[in-house]
């Protein structure tokens, strides 16, 4: 017991620290997310409609294809942790990838690592209603050089969102000193059917070079 309080303090320090290194304050660590997040109520399915991030890399790409991504979120009540899959058409090829969230201390705060980047993101759900939208910060830092990145996505349960959830949107967007103008709006390519599953690291936050992992606590 005491070796998975020690854990848990380590991630929520370095959730910190992150922040931290992005000019906001540790204090705010709660303000991040939504006031009595229900994990239940968030779970399912969501597309992911619109996008901005601070990592030229990312934009890039996104820019590229700028396509709706459908995601389903999975979590059985016994793990402390959940299943994104994200199903997507890429390159004219219909594929899906999974990734695993870490849950935390701090309901609505998840955590994974992207291996094959080296990069820790820390996931907050900043605002929701469950039923209609949920709009995403994620945090991200590469390793060894500590470079950050910050990205705000915005998912709706259905392909379509109202102009008042884009308009919060963009409000949020612009808490985080990223220009509203910059922000993706992806586009409704049809559903599809995967073809080949891909299982691993998704959603690339930070432009890097593949490095070892880093010294990472995930929480238990």
């Amino acid at each position: 017991m005491k070796r998975a309080v020690s854990l848990g303090s380590l991630l929520v320090l370095g959730s910190a620290w992150i922040i931290q290194g992005l000019h906001v304050s540790p204090e705010t660590l709660t303000n991040l997310t939504q006031d009595d997040f229900d994990l239940g109520r968030f779970m399912g399915q969501w597309y992911e409609v619109a996008v901005v991030s601070t990592c030229p890399h990312y934009m890039r790409r996104k820019q590229g294809e700028p396509v709706i991504v459908a995601l389903e979120l999975q979590h059985v009540a016994s793990e402390q942790n959940f299943t994104m899959t994200a199903t997507a058409f890429r390159n004219g090829t219909c594929k899906q990838t999974s990734t695993v969230y870490n849950l935390t201390d701090l309901p609505g705060h998840f955590f994974h690592h992207i291996a094959r980047f080296s990069a820790d993101v820390y996931s907050y759900v900043s605002r929701t209603n469950y039923d209609e939208y949920a709009m995403m910060l994620l945090l991200s830092t590469e390793k060894p050089s500590g470079k950050k990145a910050t990205t705000v996505k915005l998912y709706s349960r259905t392909v379509d969102v109202s102009p008042a959830v884009l308009d919060n949107f963009k409000t949020l967007v612009r808490q985080h000193d990223i220009s509203d103008d910059t922000i993706i709006i992806n586009q409704n390519k049809g559903e599809c059917a995967p073809s080949l599953q891909e299982t691993g690291d998704t959603q690339p936050q930070i432009s890097m070079t593949k490095e070892s992992k880093g010294n990472v606590v995930p929480p238990v």
